[in-house]
């Protein structure tokens, strides 16, 4: 089968086009893959993402341009866009590393759900009525709006007055 008849049918979405090349390739890939260092990955798990790319973006293959020379840019970009984000994967030292206790969790939670509630206290009522609707128990601007009987404007400028002054503090 000739370069631009193999990608036709490709684009057409031939199964038995793509399985010849599957079963063609594959093994290729693989050697390819497996002359760089994958920390998470296996060179096969590449190969099959680079298939699986083919497949969905079979509608940018060029008829002009080699079959084989598209799929192997396929596969590096691939091997190199996974390369980068191991690079930035941070492995944690488990013996460093602890869950916090249930109990420290629960405190936590509790020591700021009353600091909130101590500087809900500091806010004007409509500004803690507001906000405590919109944020607490998630109303809508527009929900707020007709149980206050005030403009969605107004509820806005009110959250953002409210959350404004309880990041700063």
């Amino acid at each position: 089968m000739t370069n631009s008849n193999l990608i036709k049918k490709l684009k057409e979405g031939d199964q038995k086009a793509y399985q010849e090349v599957y079963m063609a390739y594959f093994d290729r890939l693989v050697q390819v893959a497996k002359k760089f260092d994958f920390k998470f990955l296996t060179p096969h798990d590449l190969v099959q993402e680079t298939f699986l790319h083919l497949y969905k973006q079979r509608d940018l293959l060029k008829e002009d341009v080699l079959f084989d020379k598209q799929l192997f840019v396929m596969c590096k970009n691939l091997i190199i866009n996974h390369l980068n984000r191991e690079n930035k994967v941070i492995p944690l030292d488990p013996h460093k590393f602890q869950v916090p206790a249930e109990e420290d969790i629960q405190h936590n939670f509790e020591a700021q759900r009353l600091k909130l509630n101590q500087l809900l206290d500091q806010l004007p009522e409509q500004q803690r009525k507001i906000f405590t609707l919109h944020k607490l128990d998630n109303y809508s601007y527009r929900e707020i709006a007709e149980i206050t009987n005030l403009s969605e404007k107004t509820i806005a400028n009110h959250i953002y007055l409210a959350t404004k002054f309880i990041k700063k503090s």
